[in-house]
């Protein structure tokens, strides 16, 4: 994969500015399967560029943007059979060139540094042009979607100094990607459709005024509509429908507190916990597949709890410690909410030596280890796998090093 961009930025006025990016990338991929040999070749260009104000009356602070935002990606697909690692004979080969435009507007309201309000929109098209070339020639075709409209507001306010509270609503839009449109099955999926939502969220800010402490807490409630979900078929080939819509409750939280700030007077020069933990309660509010009914099922491949927890660790002359601990709470791998992959804990830990020097650059120098505690349990699961292969086994305990090298101007 190659990607890269350039963008200018143009201060024309007093308050005025003018931003322009162009972006591209290319992806050159190859994927040996059990029913075929891929090639697939990719290639984007990007424009996105806008016009920014900003003021300051009494009081009030309040900046302007508009701008638009135009992407376009080529991809050519190609499927082989696949004898032992070589492309054989040919089963498809497919042009796919999908275009993204969207213009947009954003306001920033900031009323004597405790108000703050966000106000933007956006217009959304998406189209994709398709043509077959094998095994049967079809002629180019557009599918176009429907002009999608998304607005967003948002309101926060400072408490205090310490306090903040926020809140914001807005809708989502996701138009099916190329990989979905035209899955592994080798079809051209002409009836999927863009998943959209409108997403709900508040939630709490607190730092300490001597910056130890700090935490967050938000809820959110996100409603979604044709829900993209994953099948496979018998000879492991993926495909993807619309499977209706979501009710996705959920609450985040985190918290880091340093035990002992920062100082050289000590052994342990400083002393860091930090902890987040996330509830996920998502689960389909209207899906039939067939004959099954999975109204009211857990949402496929989302655990419902997970929490992340660390330590760190400062000593003289930089060394350093951290580990971490991960768990995550069990995950439904089909749609029936049959199978599930068990929970399980991840332990890695790293020490270093970050003050090496060498001439006149810094050298760090580390070593780390993954699943500490020889964990065994399926990473990567494939959801909803056909003959019930929904495993993957992961990593056991391993060990990793490495050496940066910073150079000083």
């Amino acid at each position: 994969m190659l990607f890269g961009g350039i963008s200018n930025e143009w201060r024309f006025a007093p308050g005025f500015r003018h931003v322009a990016a162009v972006y591209g990338a290319y992806i050159d991929f190859k994927n040996p399967f059990i029913t075929n040999y891929e090639q697939r070749f990719e290639s984007t260009l990007g424009l996105r560029t806008f016009v920014e104000y900003q003021q300051e009356v009494q009081d009030l602070k309040y900046s302007f943007n508009l701008g638009v935002e135009s992407t376009g990606t080529s991809s050519d697909i190609n499927n082989y059979d696949n004898n032992l690692g070589t492309p054989a004979a040919v089963q498809s080969k497919d042009k796919l060139h999908a275009a993204s435009n969207f213009a947009f507007l954003h306001a920033n309201f900031d009323f004597r540094d405790k108000w703050l309000l966000e106000l933007s929109a956006s217009a959304n098209l998406y189209k994709y042009d398709y043509e077959s070339l094998a095994p049967v020639a079809i002629a180019e075709r557009t599918n176009e979607l429907d002009v999608q409209l998304m607005p967003r507001v948002a309101l926060s306010y400072l408490i205090n100094k310490d306090f903040a509270w926020r809140a914001s609503v807005s809708k989502g839009y996701s138009p099916p990607t190329i990989a979905e449109i035209r899955a592994s099955d080798q079809v051209i999926n002409v009836d999927l459709q863009p998943e959209s939502g409108w997403n709900y969220e508040t939630g709490f800010t607190f730092h300490s005024r001597d910056q130890r402490v700090s935490a967050d807490i938000a809820g959110f409630y996100y409603r979604l509509d044709n829900a993209i979900v994953r099948r496979l078929n018998e000879d492991d080939t993926e495909f993807l429908v619309n499977a209706g819509g979501t009710n996705q409750y959920g609450l985040e939280t985190s918290v880091s507190a340093w035990l002992l700030p920062y100082a050289e007077s000590r052994f342990v020069r400083g002393l860091q916990l930090r902890s987040a933990y996330t509830l996920s309660k998502f689960r389909f509010r209207d899906y039939l597949d067939r004959t099954a009914d999975y109204s009211g099922n857990r949402l496929t491949g989302v655990p419902k709890g997970s929490i992340v927890s660390s330590v760190d660790m400062q000593f003289p002359k930089g060394f350093y410690f951290f580990a971490q601990h991960n768990f995550t709470s069990r995950i439904p791998l089909n749609d029936a909410n049959s199978v599930f992959a068990d929970k399980y804990h991840l332990v890695q830990s790293k020490i270093g030596w970050r003050t090496l020097k060498f001439n006149k650059a810094l050298l760090e120098i580390y070593a780390g280890v993954d699943n500490l505690f020889n964990e065994k349990y399926s990473l990567g699961n494939d959801l909803n796998a056909a003959g019930n292969r929904y495993f993957n086994p992961a990593a056991t305990r391993n060990f990793y090093g490495g050496v940066a090298y910073r150079f000083n101007r």
